[in-house]
């Protein structure tokens, strides 16, 4: 008698040790989170999701008409105006 007990103890031991998953506790992370690939513990993330927004109207950017400069002088952006190269 003892060793039928002990029998059907030890088989329903090694079921459940055999059934358990561990997809909950993956790497020994616990739940929600995966081992990375240094050894560390993650969050699983959820899904990227991108959504299209409104489209933007940008307004034509106002350009200077170019400056012509002399003979012998060029226009020297930082002081804005023509200088003797």
């Amino acid at each position: 008698m003892r060793l039928s007990v002990f029998s059907a103890a030890a088989a329903a031991l090694l079921l459940s040790l055999a059934c358990v998953n561990d997809a909950s506790a993956e790497g020994g992370c616990g739940p929600g989170f995966y081992r990375g690939p240094y050894g560390g513990c993650r969050p699983y993330r959820a899904p990227v999701v991108v959504v299209p927004g409104a489209p933007v109207v940008v307004a034509p950017a106002v350009v200077a008409p170019p400056v012509v400069c002399g003979v012998g002088y060029r226009w020297h952006p930082r002081w804005r105006r023509c200088v003797v190269l």
